[in-house]
């Protein structure tokens, strides 16, 4: 019973907030342009610095002198599931709805800076070094934030009509237990995003190194 209803959720979910959707996307692609400019602007000493450490963190990667993959998994859940919890605590609130698109846009600030500063200071190695070590999880991490961010803004719209314009009240309890079983996927994608950073990218970035 729970699958069918997990399912017609998700169908009507996306039918409805196509549009919503578009618009967070877009915020994201925005705020990855910004992480690329970010990147440019840093003064020269900055990105030496910076490029020290993670010469220094592939060199003990290449020699297998990284943390244990099983605390290295627990890390990365734990904050996965921290930033989707805070969207979604966010949801419930009509002043959550400004923050979520803030936190949407440095999400795509953080890795466009992330990506943009391994490809200006090693070039094709960079990007290449992006594509095993930043894109495998984060295409799993990706769709999860974003669709916890639309759910999110649409549970803050609809306590924005009921709170304050004082549309026709819904029932409460049905409206909630929606909310949560919509973050159901978002987890699953979020422990398989953790599982591939902690068990497999170290090990492909090693076959990079070599």
């Amino acid at each position: 019973m729970s699958r069918v209803r997990l399912m017609r959720l998700l169908n009507d979910h996306f039918r409805e907030c196509r549009s919503l959707y578009i618009f967070v996307i877009a915020l994201f692609m925005v705020g990855i342009v910004f992480g690329g400019i970010v990147v440019n602007s840093l003064p020269y000493g900055t990105k030496l610095d910076l490029l020290h450490y993670m010469q220094q963190f592939f060199g003990e990667l290449s020699r297998g002198q990284i943390a244990d993959p099983q605390l290295m998994f627990r890390e990365s859940l734990t904050n996965d599931l921290q930033y989707l919890g805070l969207i979604w605590l966010l949801g419930l609130s009509v002043i959550g709805l400004p923050i979520i698109f803030v936190l949407i846009f440095i999400k795509g600030l953080v890795l466009g800076f992330t990506v943009g500063f391994l490809v200006s200071q090693m070039g094709v190695n960079g990007f290449l070094a992006s594509l095993v070590s930043i894109f495998p999880q984060n295409m799993l991490l990706i769709p999860a934030d974003l669709f916890i961010s639309v759910i999110a803004v649409v549970c803050c719209l609809k306590v924005f009509r009921q709170l304050l314009i004082r549309t026709r009240r819904e029932p409460l309890l049905p409206q909630l237990f929606g909310y949560v079983l919509l973050l159901l996927p978002a987890c699953v994608l979020v422990f398989a995003a953790s599982s591939f950073e902690a068990y497999l990218s170290p090990s492909l970035i090693r076959l990079f190194l070599n």
